[in-house]
């Protein structure tokens, strides 16, 4: 198989597809990996790194969609790339649709088939694909919100860890899966007075087990949200349906109740948002104001750590890139039922139902795709 990898064309998206080392492991398997030419290098991977191991680098992107077989991405593609895909092609990346209508309808009418690192599971029911991605947020969440937190940025002026004889900040994590936990752990380690919020008492009992000594949690309730939102100094949203719009869990009404320049991070931007005033930003302009709150919605946080996340979300989906390549996408899925949990597109319909519900659109069954 042809496999191409597209330089990243999302603002202040510094992540690369396609490590030289997961090309190098393909090339070895008898497999084509073209790279546009300095799509590695927010990531630290020179054109060179790339040529080392085999792999053809091409001036332009065009040449990338022409050709390839497979297109391996990071983030969903743009606009003017969806007008390059092709029926018959493969798209390997994040696609969060469901709050992504103009993208859904492109995809459709590209008839290429679409498979999205968020929707492949595990046996565990998690997700192996976005997790790298959601330990990254997560621990970032923290460190971006102390930033907004300045007052020289609107924020209240509140130090995480408190000194001696003032108070640490009081954040409040909103979901507590993966990026919750890793974005407690961190807070905690900068020394605020963390609550995690959620509602499942198996991952409660987790918590408590596992971090009871660190951060509290608290069983997730309109009331008991509204009442520690009203308390807090920041409020990390962190909560995910697979596939699905984010649920919003606070109110534009809710905001006047809050502390005058305290903080909202929402993690969950790319499915939409869990606050009902959140609104994509990006890393140049990440940061605006409503009700005397401050938001921060960067719709891709990795991308501030790009080798960091590119290395952990290649290690990631190598496996699964390896699988398309060898078997081709319907072999491949049809061997692994988490991968097929994948695919959201195929042939001009859409195979994915949390994103049918969300944008009232009809659904194929995957089963159904793989025989078409």
């Amino acid at each position: 198989m042809l496999i191409g990898c597209p330089k990243e064309i999302k603002p202040q998206e510094f992540r690369v597809g396609l490590t030289p080392a997961a090309a190098g492991e393909a090339i070895g398997r008898g497999h084509s990996v073209i790279v546009e030419t300095s799509a590695g290098m927010g990531a630290g991977f020179s054109d060179d790194d790339y040529r080392a191991v085999g792999a053809t680098v091409l001036d332009t992107a065009e040449e990338i969609f022409a050709k390839a077989d497979m297109i391996v991405k990071v983030k969903e593609p743009q606009a003017g790339e969806r007008k390059m895909l092709r029926e018959g092609q493969l798209l390997f990346t994040y696609l969060h649709l469901a709050p992504d209508p103009d993208q859904t309808h492109d995809l459709l009418a590209s008839g290429c088939t679409a498979i999205a690192y968020e929707t492949v599971t595990d046996s565990n029911g998690g997700l192996p694909l976005l997790a790298p991605m959601s330990e990254v947020a997560g621990r970032l969440a923290p460190q971006v919100g102390s930033w907004t937190l300045q007052k020289a940025n609107g924020g209240r002026g509140v130090l995480m860890g408190g000194v001696p004889g003032v108070g640490p900040a009081k954040v409040v994590v909103i979901g507590g899966g993966v990026v919750g936990t890793h974005a407690a752990k961190v807070a905690a380690g900068m020394g605020a007075d963390v609550t995690v919020l959620d509602r499942s008492l198996p991952r409660l009992r987790y918590l408590d087990d596992v971090y009871g000594g660190t951060f509290k949690n608290q069983y997730s309730t309109a009331a008991a949200t509204a009442e520690l939102v009203q308390q807090a100094d920041m409020v990390i949203g962190a909560v995910l349906i697979p596939g699905a719009a984010a649920p919003k869990l606070i109110s534009r009404a809710q905001l006047p109740t809050m502390k005058p320049g305290a903080v909202l991070v929402d993690v969950a931007i790319d499915q939409g948002g869990c606050f009902e005033t959140s609104k994509a930003t990006t890393h140049a302009d990440p940061i605006y104001e409503v009700d005397n709150v401050m938001h921060y919605c960067v719709a891709n946080m990795p991308g501030a750590v790009a080798r960091t996340s590119t290395i952990a979300l290649g290690n990631a989906t190598l496996p699964f890139m390896l699988s398309l390549a060898d078997k081709g996408w319907k072999q491949a899925c049809e061997d692994d039922p988490h991968l097929l949990n994948g695919l959201n597109v195929h042939a001009g319909k859409l195979t994915y139902y949390a994103v049918g519900e969300a944008l009232g659109l009809d659904v194929l069954s995957p089963a159904l795709a793989l025989k078409a």
